[in-house]
This record gives structure tokens, C-alpha cells and sequence, in this order.
């Protein structure tokens, strides 16, 4: 059951502000009409888990617990944590320089996941906390097999409802029509982003069932300012008026896609106030292009990685077409395909010397996810940040009604618009696929689907198909949705999100309640909660998870890139990190 607190009352009002439009992709152009097949029943609902009671005996609080917490000397170093502290055994308050409306969002976004105080001491340095996460989730890590696949079990003294099934097994490909083709041959139960040209031919099949995203996402061509010719804004926008986008979307994305107007998606509120962005103009790009010094063009190059997105569905053959239409511009840009984790590690450190093409899928259901993460003031993705946008972005994020805040909003989407760090194309459409069979199958807007609540037909074991293995466990300091959806399975956050929704609930925090600015947010622990090790939640673990990513001189801030990006955007800045 829902608290009564004054958490429920602010909260809701922000949740109500946050809910998103659904953006259902259409079938593409049926091939080959095959033989009218019978109507498959109607799929179940996934089932939400029941909100269990807190226990009827409290626990007696341990007498040797002694309260950990951090806190920053003052505001000035940019961040907008200001303490985290343990108040008592089962209470965590989080104190910040400046109002943040965003936080239960945030607390339920899984890179905020609590571990065992005692485990990340032990295994962060040795790095064995990278493939060995020990969380208080519904499954535990029962071994992964580099290269081929991941199996969690069933976790016997989880504290709400159990898993249907016995075993969960991921497997990964980066081809759609392998993922197909598994799905088709019951060798797998469920796949992520089907290929465009085969949403028809799942929905003609009575074995299988399509289940459409909602379109929270971005895919965008991003330049790094710190490389010529891309530190000049006129050089940015040739190429952002060279780019026929209406020409991509029909080409290489389901129906249903939207080109973008805006960097963040118009589901979600504030998203497309401003100007819209600019329309195709060969012409246009030419003579900036001309008045940049280029009239000739010049050498470059167009990065991307080889993984399927519901944000870029064909990777290869967008980078190929960007390629065509930056060549009547007189550019010539050689293609670099990279391995996914060393693309997002060159790409966030600023490295890039190109062009390159990436995305966004929304972690939880607010514009801070889309545009405090890509720009802010220390965020090198595009290179040397932008003031007028950051500065912006940093007011408005702070005003809980939207309407309040709109304004802001306007400013920053036009400086986006107006200093081009990047290009946003598209709002993909995208689903998940299962047999027609499993009860529970859904898709998430997230992309958090979370497999305990599916029963492939009353068999033991459920096995998930997705694009790409995950980077590591360690989903604090991770940013891909193929580590994160693993991690879901395993890991909790004090707050978490309804099953194939994006409305916030209870999690590890019974209620997170702020105060009446919202700079004060005082989580409730659930107690009786154990971690898979055998070991009980309490207000240091969830100290300890925060501040070993919140705090750069702790010598525990390792993680798997060390750059626990997450926390660094979301919340502004790490605490010492200079």
C-alpha cells in the first residue's frame, strides 16, 4: 500500500506532470502475404508484484550500529548533494544545496542500486564486484559465461514476491534476424528490438506476440567542439542542415517513428518548448560551409557502435547514409565501427575526433534524464560544455512544476538548437517480442523489463534474448541498457518503477518523504530485507553504495571506468574531484 506521507502528496503531483504519451509504432510494409493465421489469444498483463506489509515484528535495532555519513564542506564545489547520512539503523536522509523535485525518480533509477557495505569494501578494489553483484533482488547471479550467456536463480529469502520461474538465462545477438530466428525456433522465450522489417512478420505469427515501446527516446548525431572543423558553429550547422532526417526515419525506422523536433521526446513535459529544429537545406549548408572557410569541405569521420537501439534499429546503415548525404556537401567521412564499451568510454571522455552517432533511452520519466545528463557542465561527450545551456538546465531543474519551469525550457532547447553540440534525428519506435505463450510478457518504456513477473508456461526456466552482452554488473557506474535490464534482475534501489511503467513506488524505502523545499528527502528502510549473501539491509549500505560513487577521493571510487557518470550528471558534480 501506498504511504500517506507528504511524500505521496508532492510526489504524485510530480509523477501526474511526468506521464508520458504512448507512441505506437505501426507495422512496417507486410512482406511476402502469408496464409491468414488464427487470432492469438489476447497476452496476459504482466503482474505487478504485491506491495508486501512490513513485517509484524520490527527488528530490534542492532546495538554495535554506528551511523555512517558524508557530507560536503559547503555547496561550492558544484554538486548538488550536500550530505548523505544515516540517521539511525533503518533511516537515510539526503540533504541537497538546492531544491531537487527529480530525486524519487532518480533514487528509483537503477544506478543507484544498493550493495552490502561489507561486499563493496571487499570486492571493489579486487574488481570482482564487476561481475559478481550482490543485491537484494527477486534473483541472484548463479554464474555468466563470457560470451555466450548469464544465469540468475531464484533467491530464496527475497523479501517481496518471489520469481515465477526457476532460472533466468540472457543470451544476446547483435543481428536482429538471429534474435528472430531464435524467438521463431522456441530455443529462446522472449527478444529485445525486433528489426523494422520484422514487426509484421512477428504480428502475423499466432506463436508470437510484438509488444510496442513507447518512444521515450533520442538518437542523435553528436561533434566533439574540442576537434576543427567542428569549433565553429557554422561548420555544425551545415552539417545540421545537410542531414535530410525526414529521409533516414522513412528509410532505416518502424512506422511509428517520429523525427525529432526536439532533443528530448514530446511525451515528456517541457520537451519540445522552444523552436523546432531546423529543415533539410543542401543549399543553405553549402554556403555556410563556404562562409566557414570550406568551401570545398573536408576529411572526417563518423563513429558509431555495432549494437541495435530502439533509438538507431539499423546502426550500419544509418552511419552508411549519413555518409552519402555528407558527401554531396563535399565532406568525406570514413565510417569507424567500434566495440561498444571503448565507443562510450572515447565518446564520454571527449575523444572523438569526428562525428558520432548515439542515443538515449530514458532511465526514468523526466527531461532532467534527457538534457541535465547530456549537458551538463561536466559532461565532455561534446566536448567544452556550454554555460548557456547547463546554467539553464541547472535553474529549471530545480522548480517542480513544470509549467513554472517552462520558460527555462525554451531557453535551453533554443541554445541547443542555436550552438548545435549536437543533431537530434529521431524518436524511434521499438518493442519486445515472446512467444504467445508466456503470461507477464511486456515491454517497458524504460527498457527495464523485469523478469520475475513472466511464466513461459509453467516451465522452470526463462530465457531472454537482447542486443549485446552487458559491459559488467556494476550498474553504479554503468550507462548501457543491455548491463542495466541484467542488473535489474539482481539489484535494488530505494525507490523503484512500476512493471512496464513509469510510475515511481516503494522499493528498499518503504517512503521517501522530502521536506518543504524539497532539499531535504528522508528515506524509511524496509527491515527484514537480506542481501544474497545472508547479511541484512541497513542505512550504511545504502551510505556506502552512494558515497563510493559520490565521493572521488574515496579510494573505493573504482567502478568499472571509474567515471560513475550517472552521478556526476544527475547530480551535478563528484564531491572532491579535483
Amino acid at each position: 500500500m501506498r504511504s500517506k506521507s507528504l511524500f505521496s502528496v508532492v510526489f504524485m503531483l510530480l509523477v501526474v506532470s511526468m506521464l508520458v504519451v504512448a507512441c505506437q509504432p505501426a507495422a512496417p510494409t507486410t512482406p511476402e502475404e502469408p496464409a491468414a493465421p488464427a487470432e492469438p489469444a489476447a497476452p496476459a498483463e504482466p503482474a505487478e508484484p504485491a506491495e508486501p506489509a512490513a513485517p509484524a515484528e520490527p527488528v530490534e535495532p542492532s546495538p554495535d550500529f554506528e551511523p555512517m555519513s558524508l557530507a560536503a564542506p559547503d555547496c561550492d564545489y558544484g554538486g548538488l548533494i550536500k550530505e548523505i547520512a544515516a540517521l539511525d539503523e533503518y533511516t537515510v536522509q539526503f540533504s541537497m544545496c538546492f531544491p531537487d523535485p527529480a530525486f524519487p525518480s532518480k533514487a528509483a533509477f537503477s544506478a543507484f542500486s544498493i550493495q552490502p557495505k561489507e561486499w563493496i569494501e571487499a570486492a571493489m578494489e579486487s574488481r570482482e564486484i564487476l561481475e559478481k553483484p550482490v543485491g537484494t533482488g527477486p534473483y541472484v547471479l548463479d554464474s555468466w559465461n563470457r560470451g555466450d550467456s548469464i544465469v540468475f536463480k531464484k533467491f530464496a529469502d527475497y523479501w517481496g514476491d518471489p520469481g515465477i520461474v526457476d532460472t533466468i538465462v540472457y543470451r544476446w545477438s547483435s543481428e536482429g534476424a538471429a534474435r528472430l530466428l531464435e524467438l521463431q525456433s522456441g530455443t529462446v522465450d522472449g527478444i529485445d528490438n525486433p528489426s523494422p522489417d520484422d514487426f509484421e512478420v512477428i504480428k502475423s505469427d499466432p506463436n508470437l506476440v510484438l509488444y510496442d515501446r513507447e518512444a521515450l527516446n533520442i538518437f542523435y548525431v553528436g561533434f566533439t567542439n574540442y576537434f576543427p572543423p567542428f569549433d565553429d558553429v557554422r561548420v555544425r550547422k551545415a552539417v545540421a542542415l545537410g542531414i535530410d532526417r525526414n529521409r533516414i526515419v522513412d528509410n532505416f525506422f518502424p512506422e511509428g517513428s517520429i523525427v525529432a523536433s526536439h532533443f528530448t521526446p514530446c511525451a515528456v513535459p517541457n520537451g519540445c518548448v522552444g523552436e523546432d529544429w531546423y529543415d533539410y537545406d543542401l543549399q543553405a549548408a553549402k554556403d555556410l560551409l563556404a562562409e566557414a572557410g570550406y568551401p570545398d569541405g573536408f576529411d572526417t569521420k563518423i563513429f558509431y557502435r555495432d549494437v541495435f537501439r530502439s533509438y538507431l534499429p539499423e546502426p550500419g546503415l544509418v552511419a552508411t547514409d549519413i555518409q552519402a548525404q555528407l558527401k554531396d556537401l563535399g565532406i568525406n567521412a570514413e565510417v569507424v565501427v567500434m566495440e561498444s564499451g571503448a565507443f562510450l568510454e572515447e565518446a564520454s571522455a571527449g575523444r572523438l575526433d569526428g562525428i558520432h552517432l548515439l542515443g538515449w533511452n530514458a532511465d526514468y520519466p523526466h527531461i532532467t534524464n534527457f538534457l541535465d545528463y547530456h549537458f551538463a557542465k561536466n559532461n565532455l561527450q561534446f566536448g567544452e560544455p556550454f554555460p548557456e545551456i547547463y546554467e539553464t538546465l541547472e535553474a529549471a531543474s530545480q522548480i517542480a512544476d513544470p509549467a513554472e519551469a517552462e520558460s527555462m525550457y525554451v531557453d535551453a532547447n533554443n541554445a541547443i538548437k542555436e550552438l548545435l553540440p549536437t543533431i537530434p534525428i529521431a524518436h524511434g519506435g521499438s518493442g519486445t517480442a515472446f512467444k504467445a505463450e508466456v503470461a507477464g510478457a511486456h515491454a517497458s518504456p524504460l527498457g527495464n523489463e523485469y523478469f520475475a513477473v513472466v511464466d513461459p508456461a509453467g516451465r522452470d526456466t526463462f530465457v531472454w534474448m537482447q542486443n549485446a552482452e552487458p559491459i559488467s554488473l556494476y550498474c553504479n557506474d554503468e550507462t548501457d541498457g543491455e548491463s542495466l535490464r541484467a542488473c535489474e534482475q539482481v539489484l535494488e534501489s530505494l525507490l523503484s518503477f512500476e512493471v512496464g511503467g513509469t510510475t515511481v513506488k516503494p522499493g528498499l524505502a518503504t517512503e521517501c518523504e522530502p521536506n518543504e523545499d524539497l532539499t531535504v528527502w528522508t528515506c524509511n528502510l524496509r527491515q527484514g530485507v537480506k542481501f544474497h549473501d545472508g547479511s541484512s539491509l541497513d542505512a550504511n549500505d545504502v551510505v556506502m553504495s552512494w558515497v563510493v560513487a559520490w565521493d572521488a577521493s574515496n579510494p573505493l571510487h573504482i567502478g568499472n571506468t571509474g567515471a560513475f557518470e550517472y552521478f556526476t550528471y544527475l547530480w551535478w558534480d563528484l564531491l572532491n574531484a579535483d
